[in-house]
């Protein structure tokens, strides 16, 4: 619930500060308007390098996978047992 307070909050200071540019005349109108489509582009962007830098560091983690094969053994034991055919998994 915190996180979407947040959320909630950035996007209504960046509303609030789009809606203060539109009626200061600061910048130049046709630069205005563009905004909240470079806001929507840039996270874009930054999500794609999110995305990436995640993939970059994501580990791997031998031990579980031992584990995680250990636990399909018994398990294809188990089904045997319960008189399910599992020759073919």
């Amino acid at each position: 619930m915190k996180h979407i307070v947040k959320i909630l909050t950035l996007i209504m200071t960046i509303t609030a500060l789009w809606i203060g540019l539109l009626q200061t005349s600061m910048i130049p109108q046709s630069h205005t308007w563009l905004l909240p489509i470079y806001f929507v582009v840039s996270l874009g962007c930054y999500g794609l390098l999110m995305v990436g830098v995640g993939l970059m560091n994501f580990r791997t983690c031998p031990q579980e996978a031992l584990l995680l094969q250990k636990d399909i053994v018994e398990a294809k034991e188990y089904l045997k047992q319960r008189g399910v055919d599992v020759s073919t998994i």
